[in-house]
């Protein structure tokens, strides 16, 4: 899990201000942070989870290399995009992420069914965030067979891999791991799963088509979706108050990627009524919604990744390291989510750059810890 992580995060903060400084062919810097970064990523996080929510064992040596295959998959596609390899090389990386996924979601349905008693619902979200991102690789699969529908196929795939697998991933993953964050239960955190999944997964797949057909068409889905948003940060609220929710500065950076989905999900409604163009609601995205998650998720799972088992002193240090900034961290990624949206691509630039340097101190800090480190 290391290694993955290690090389995502370097891969999400190159693709950052690659996109920033405008070097590099968009398509490849785009998929320089989801390919390489995002895809592999949730595979580990749905790797990690998965035994929890099933209660069965780890996955095996054989599966845990699957993030690394589908990272290496992701350099190759990345080296097409930009030209460095024959273009043909990015279908048969999609290819090839089309079997990955379809192994995973194998696998998740077959820990789900050999479950003493019930599973936990967020299984079903993982499951679906697969079959979206199956979809999203179909489409571009599909593209050499019909040339001519290039255009719609790959809106259909942006949109399916942004709301669809990092969307569900993101929210059936957040309402189990926040309580976790928090030391706290929260009893409510499976019926609102367990309820909540026909909505987000009709909500992407409603922007992903209304997107291709017109954009009215795209935004009954938006609405599901940030109702969806909405009732989980209400539920938060409720249950753990907002002063812990801030306090913590992995919950903070948590709270802070909802918000940036809410604020990003507004963002395509206007860029589909050509309102905002993509670039800016593109990059929102990324600064608003994506770096919060990824980096406050992590900061509650690398200590676990370095140090599984029992928790030890030098694990809660790590994690207090990697947590300290995590205020500031999120409230600088949405202020730049808020610039790139009005049209202030420098100063969005910035408020990444400072969240980012906040979060590879705290990583520098956190890799120094040791198992003896008290």
């Amino acid at each position: 899990m290391i290694p993955t992580a290690s090389l995502s995060l370097l891969s999400l903060i190159a693709s950052a201000m690659l996109a920033l400084g405008g070097w590099g062919s968009p398509l490849a810097v785009a998929h320089l942070a989801f390919a390489v970064g995002i895809v592999p990523l949730i595979f580990a996080a749905m790797m990690h989870f998965v035994p929890v929510l099933t209660r069965t064992g780890d996955p095996g040596q054989r599966l845990a290399r699957l993030p690394m295959v589908a990272q290496a998959t992701g350099l190759v596609a990345v080296g097409g995009m930009q030209g460095w390899l024959p273009y043909l090389l990015v279908y048969l990386a999609a290819a090839l992420d089309f079997v990955l996924a379809a192994i995973l979601l194998n696998w998740i349905a077959l820990r789900a069914r050999s479950t003493l008693g019930s599973p936990h619902p967020g299984w079903r979200w993982y499951g679906t965030a697969l079959g979206c991102l199956l979809l999203a690789l179909l489409a571009i699969l599909l593209i050499p067979l019909w040339p001519t529908y290039w255009q719609s196929l790959r809106v259909f795939h942006l949109h399916l891999n942004t709301l669809g697998l990092v969307g569900l991933s993101a929210l059936g993953t957040l309402p189990v791991l926040l309580p976790t964050v928090l030391g706290k239960p929260d009893p409510e955190a499976a019926g609102w799963l367990q309820r909540r999944l026909w909505l987000v997964a009709s909500g992407a797949l409603l922007i992903a088509t209304g997107a291709v057909i017109a954009w009215p068409f795209a935004a009954p889905g938006t609405a599901l979706l940030v109702v969806a948003a909405l009732g989980l940060a209400g539920q938060w609220a409720r249950r753990f108050g907002l002063w812990s929710l801030l306090r913590d500065g992995v919950a903070a950076s948590l709270l802070a990627a909802v918000v940036g989905l809410l604020m990003t999900l507004v963002a395509g409604l206007l860029h589909g009524a050509g309102l905002l163009s993509t670039r800016p609601s593109l990059l929102a995205w990324g600064a608003g919604f994506l770096l919060p998650l990824v980096t406050g998720a992590l900061s509650q799972l690398l200590p676990v990744w370095r140090w599984p088992g029992p928790t030890i002193p030098a694990r809660i240090l790590m994690r207090q390291k990697l947590a300290a900034s995590g205020g500031w961290r999120g409230l600088s990624f949405l202020a730049s989510a808020m610039a790139l949206l009005s049209g202030h691509e420098q100063l969005g630039g910035a408020f990444v750059a400072f969240g980012l340097a906040l979060f590879i101190i705290a990583l520098l800090q956190a890799a120094r810890m040791n198992r003896s480190t008290r």
